[in-house]
């Protein structure tokens, strides 16, 4: 129909008309309350961010010469990160010529990611950058 007949029959319904397509040959036009719609796409954007949620990176700095309770203590932190649904960085810095003896911060690093158990993903594995050693772990969802 005429786009001029178009209008006229959206004013009569009290309607808006809302242009779907316009750059197809033919244009396409639909009549709707237009207010109405965009409250109920504001709506379902805001039911959508309800649903989603969000995964934070916790941070665990551990050190070569860690102490059993630290490493206990810092150990349950990870554990409670994890089961929260967070991921979990653990980093080692180096200070002076401890980065030398960097195999002692790989020991450190194994025994602090075999200690969370299957509880966990190991997305990055222990890697050295610079003085500091990083490794990131995931809780998994199986």
């Amino acid at each position: 129909m005429s786009r001029d007949k178009a209008i006229k029959i959206s004013e009569s319904r009290n309607m808006d008309l809302v242009v779907v397509s316009p750059d197809s040959k033919v244009v396409v036009a639909k009549m709707m309350d237009y207010s109405k719609y965009r409250f109920e796409q504001q709506k379902r954007l805001k039911e959508m961010r309800k649903k989603q949620t969000t995964i934070d990176v916790k941070e665990i700095r551990l050190s070569p010469t860690i102490g059993d309770h630290d490493f206990n203590t810092k150990l349950n932190h990870a554990k409670r990160f994890i089961k929260s649904g967070d991921k979990v960085k653990i980093s080692i810095r180096f200070r002076g010529r401890m980065v030398t003896h960097s195999d002692i911060g790989f020991e450190v690093v194994n025994k602090f990611i075999e200690s969370l158990g299957d509880s966990i993903i190991v997305e990055s594995k222990p890697k050295l950058e610079g003085m500091q050693m990083i490794a990131v772990v995931a809780p998994n969802n199986n």
